[in-house]
């Protein structure tokens, strides 16, 4: 094949598909940087937000945990965003259980990013206060407050600070059941912070961190994408009965909004959810990726002309499913292999580096569980290994279109067959 007609038809010299970054690139004598927001379209209106009632309502794996109020016509839903999802979950906690204390740097005064807005003043500050800049301390306090019998809800300001409390969540809080053989345990402490990028965070505030933690076994990491995911995870986070590590994607706190449920309900840790069903090809992701994944499922099926011709039409009408892992601790291996035994192919998609991420492991258990059915290796698209630089950001956060990439990459197999079979009845 001629280097002019691999072009073409977007195949490197070896026959396999160029990436659409490199594609571009071929036609281009400059790389322009991606657009302000990213590739990522407003976030309120992705079809993945439940903006009614009725949608609220019927949200999967739902657990009420109040009854009905008489006089209502029904549950009641309310607009929020995330991180008034998160301010109401906390509200309900420390409602329903007097041990339930919140605390953290300036948590008293509303937080950083307002989750705890009016909590202090609604409550009282003996039980939402404001702590010193000190993330072990937190912790230790949080995993103390949690032995004594109160119910710990603490705030790490930021996910990139929470490495000083490494020690006592890890060594501590995890294991605090364990070395008691069973007669002691932490498992009323949540620690809440915030994670992921916004565009301009840097070095210190644009982390995803949650990998470090897969190998800390009696913790749970919890990573919701929306407010109704926020308010019900959080509640099953602060409810369960081991320390839970719950990460907000700190860019969704005001872009995401849905009709969130007024009453008290939770959802289930250590269970994904299938956003999109498919049978090509399984999209695994979590937190503000799932809807770079969601805009990467729209790029393909509805190419603009730039990518018409770079993009094969059976890539176009590929059923890809697409799941939000919720739960990175544990992960929920039974409905990821159940869904790559059905369509063969897998990419894994987050915002953390490649080298030993959260990916990694899943990537692993797919490929020893579903080798004989996997029609194309397992992929990955994430952060790069380096630093978060604040210039580069943008170019850091895996967008839509790298995600697009690794779909066609993972269609090699059967894009190359159909290129054979092309030359060989002489039609290409």
């Amino acid at each position: 094949m001629t280097t002019a007609r691999r072009l073409v038809h977007g195949l490197s010299r070896k026959g396999r598909p160029l990436p659409l970054s490199s594609q571009r690139r071929s036609n281009s004598t400059k790389v322009e940087p991606p657009p302000a927001g990213g590739h990522l379209p407003g976030v309120a209106n992705s079809k993945l937000l439940r903006t009614t009632r009725d949608a609220a309502l019927r949200t999967p794996g739902i657990s009420w945990k109040d009854e009905v109020s008489s006089g209502l016509g029904g549950r009641e839903t309310q607009k929020m965003n995330t991180y008034q999802a998160v301010r109401d979950a906390m509200a309900i906690a420390l409602t329903k259980d007097e041990t339930a204390v919140v605390f953290g740097e300036d948590v008293g005064f509303g937080g950083v990013f307002r989750c705890t807005m009016g909590l202090a003043e609604e409550f009282g500050k003996e039980r939402v206060f404001n702590t010193p800049l000190t993330e072990q301390g937190i912790a230790g306090f949080g995993i103390g407050m949690a032995a004594m019998g109160h119910t710990a809800i603490a705030e790490i300001q930021f996910a990139d600070y929470i490495f000083p409390a490494f020690d006592q969540l890890v060594n501590e809080a995890a294991k605090y059941r364990y070395r008691s053989g069973g007669s002691f345990d932490v498992g009323r402490l949540t620690i809440r912070t915030p994670t992921m990028a916004v565009g301009h965070g840097g070095l210190y505030h644009s982390q995803s961190p949650e990998g470090f933690f897969m190998g800390a076994a009696g913790l749970k990491v919890v990573i919701p994408r929306s407010p109704i995911q926020a308010k019900g995870l959080l509640l099953g986070s602060i409810r369960d009965p081991n320390p839970v590590i719950f990460m907000e994607p700190k860019i969704l706190y005001r872009s995401a909004v849905e009709q969130v449920p007024i009453d008290d309900y939770e959802l289930p840790i250590g269970k994904a959810e299938i956003l999109v069903p498919g049978s090509d090809l399984t999209l695994v992701t979590w937190g503000t990726p799932v809807y770079h994944c969601e805009t990467a499922l729209h790029v393909l099926n509805s190419p603009s002309k730039e990518l018409e011709s770079v993009i094969p039409a059976s890539v176009r009408s590929a059923k890809i499913e697409l799941i939000d892992l919720r739960s990175i601790l544990p992960w929920d291996m039974e409905t990821i292999v159940e869904s790559v035994n059905r369509t063969g192919r897998l990419v894994i998609v987050h915002e953390a580096g490649m080298t030993a991420g959260v990916g990694g492991e899943i990537a692993a258990e797919v490929q020893k569980r579903c080798f004989l059915k996997l029609n194309a290796p397992v992929r990955r698209v994430t952060g790069w290994d380096i630093p978060v630089g604040l210039q580069y950001e943008k170019f850091h956060i895996p967008d839509a279109i790298r995600v697009v990439d690794a779909v066609y990459a993972a269609d090699w197999l059967s894009i190359h067959d159909r290129i054979v079979t092309s030359v060989l009845h002489g039609t290409l």
